[in-house]
């Protein structure tokens, strides 16, 4: 199965932290098939999350505010901070989503740990 995998953090997040937390939420879905990481634009300038991407050998991919907010009806866990300083209502749960594609579902709801959140997709067959 085809998933996206969408990361949000906190800034200055480890890169082991990160890693550590999409693997786990990987583990939650067998037979996963990697599109990639996704997350918002705004997170260009945390190393954390590209060396995370580099680490596990995906693709990291940067997604503007607005493919993010066209997902807001699909998100589960709403993130207040999120969309106080983004206008985004979620980071993780809404870039797995958008990067996934238009008729993806959310497999794996926001999962958190040590400044860092992860969220997996599913697209559409």
């Amino acid at each position: 199965m085809n998933v996206a995998v969408g990361i949000g953090c906190r800034k200055n997040c480890p890169a082991g932290v990160i890693e550590t937390l999409v693997r786990q939420a990987l583990n939650r879905v067998p037979h996963a098939a990697p599109l990639g990481l996704f997350t918002l634009v705004d997170k260009q300038g945390e190393a954390g999350i590209a060396e995370a991407a580099g680490l596990m050998g995906l693709e990291l991919t940067y997604l503007a505010r607005e493919a993010l907010r066209a997902r807001a009806e699909d998100v589960q866990t709403y993130s207040p901070s999120a969309e106080s300083l983004f206008g985004v209502p979620s980071v993780a749960e809404a870039a797995a989503l958008a990067g996934a594609g238009p008729a993806s579902v959310l497999i794996v709801p926001r999962i958190a740990a040590g400044g860092a959140t992860c969220a997996i997709a599913g697209a559409a067959p």
